[in-house]
């Protein structure tokens, strides 16, 4: 079954900002392990821990921090591009009262950086909620394949988005 993207890109930014104090944290992103798995039982949207049975999942945490996780994203090899299954913020992180924003860009930019790691040339594919099509275009510069709710990141986007998220 094909899954629709429906997480909102609040901010671009190297880091995560909390949105009470103003304060920037760096973050680290990382294959989740079966030690990761109680937090994941409870408190999310998808099944994380059946995701792993057929794509890599990935925890976004504060730098040194690793018990608590920020966002979430799943990702595909798909031979010449990578494709987002899931992507998720944490409960805390997501509407009017979230302590964190600038987790969903990390994420779609470490995909980014994922797929020139293997060769791709930073193309990543998903399917986005009929919604929110017009939301990614914009802040992330994605594009639409014809009328369906396909989007890729092409190689000028996916520089872009490596270049202010990883060239710390």
């Amino acid at each position: 079954m094909r899954k629709s993207i429906e997480i909102i890109v609040d901010v671009l930014s190297n880091s995560i900002v909390n949105t009470i104090t103003g304060d920037v944290f760096d973050t680290e992103i990382l294959r989740i392990g079966t030690s990761d798995y109680p937090q994941l039982k409870h408190g999310w949207n998808f099944d994380w821990i059946g995701e792993t049975k057929h794509a890599e999942v990935y925890k976004l945490t504060v730098a040194n921090n690793y018990s608590i996780i920020q966002g979430l994203i799943s990702l595909n090899d798909n031979e010449n591009h990578i494709a987002i299954s899931l992507i998720e913020n944490a409960r805390f992180n997501i509407g009017k009262h979230k302590v964190y924003e600038g987790v969903a860009g990390n994420l779609f930019a470490f995909a980014c950086k994922s797929s020139f790691d293997r060769g791709y040339k930073g193309y990543v594919a998903f399917y986005a909620k009929s919604n929110l099509i017009e939301h990614y275009q914009k802040t992330l510069g994605a594009k639409r394949v014809g009328n369906s709710q396909l989007m890729i990141l092409d190689n000028t986007v996916a520089q872009s988005l490596l270049q202010q998220y990883f060239s710390k």
